[in-house]
């Protein structure tokens, strides 16, 4: 057997059944699935029992202990030689396995992270969630689209390792911050070898409100400052970014009652970045609507982003 899919899930067995629906429809078939449940108090039995006939399926209960050791315990039992990692949350083009396949044979790829994307009968809100995480103009470029694929930080929602990595340096150190980057730095300086594998895109379908995407971005600036508390070179220049474009914000204020030249001049900045969002994103999804939401998300991820990576800067600073 090539591939073992691990799939850990929390009291969300609408959208596990989204998932293992496209996985019954792969055109590569030389794999199995390992369900984690997580301590969920709304089961996925029933869900699983619908793909039984079509998938090699193994369902594991076990206590709440977060997605990170959930994939752990889910590594353990898979008989595979390639563990393929997914959120719950995603959906997979048919020929995902059988490009993965492809890119892994002949890149001789220890690792590898994938991009995610949107589907085209996802919500106006989706869509918008996806532009900000995933467009240049915000940092969410960097997720699948470098120029370098070994420059890759794998995410957890579409990654994978070899047997033989998580033999060597077994696996995630965290339960849930930020812990698939943690794994993606301490994979490559073992010297295995991790990349971008761009074709093997999977559909995320977040299930956030505005809200709840703006405490999540807040939690990844937090998370990336927790993975410098194991690697100290974990924060590059690029993920002050956002925090940047948070003072420059929040600099408009005073400019406007100190310095009008000034204030102006950032204006037409940010007006020329919002144009920019609304267009390309308009253009991506063929609405208008979504290109306005898109500036909206955009800049709730920028700003929460920035300022939860500075808040647990200071955190780090006052308690170690």
């Amino acid at each position: 057997m090539f591939f073992s899919v691990i799939i850990p899930v929390f009291n969300r067995p609408e959208e596990l059944a989204e998932l293992l629906r496209s996985l019954s429809q792969q055109s590569f078939r030389d794999f199995e699935v390992l369900v984690m449940e997580d301590g969920s108090t709304i089961d996925s039995q029933s869900i699983i029992e619908q793909f039984n006939e079509n998938l090699t399926l193994s369902y594991i209960y076990q206590d709440n202990q977060g997605q990170g050791f959930a994939r752990n315990d889910g590594m353990k039992h898979a008989k595979g030689e390639f563990f393929v990692i997914l959120d719950s949350d995603v959906i997979l083009p048919n020929n995902y396995l059988e490009l993965l396949k492809k890119a892994v044979s002949e890149r001789n790829l220890d690792a590898f992270g994938g991009p995610d994307a949107s589907n085209s009968d996802f919500s106006i809100l989706q869509k918008a969630m996806d532009f900000a995480m995933t467009s240049f103009w915000t940092t969410g470029g960097i997720r699948g689209k470098l120029k370098d694929p070994s420059k890759y930080q794998a995410r957890g929602f579409n990654m994978g390792v070899s047997r033989k990595v998580f033999q060597i340096i077994g696996g995630f150190l965290d339960p849930n911050q930020g812990e698939d980057i943690e794994y993606s730095i301490r994979i490559k300086k073992a010297g295995f070898k991790l990349e971008l594998v761009e074709e093997a895109f999977v559909y995320h379908k977040r299930k956030n409100t505005l809200s709840s995407f703006t405490k999540q971005g807040f939690s990844f600036g937090r998370n990336r400052v927790n993975v410098s508390r194991f690697h100290s070179d974990a924060i590059k220049a690029v993920h002050f970014l956002p925090t940047m474009f948070l003072l420059f914000c929040i600099s408009c204020i005073a400019t406007y009652f100190l310095f009008s030249p000034i204030f102006y001049l950032q204006m037409l900045i940010l007006l020329f970045w919002a144009a920019a969002i609304i267009i390309q994103s308009s253009l991506r999804y063929k609405s208008i609507i979504v290109g306005g939401l898109s500036l909206v998300t955009s800049v709730m991820q920028l700003c929460s982003y920035g300022s939860g990576l500075v808040y647990e800067l200071f955190r780090k600073q006052v308690y170690g």
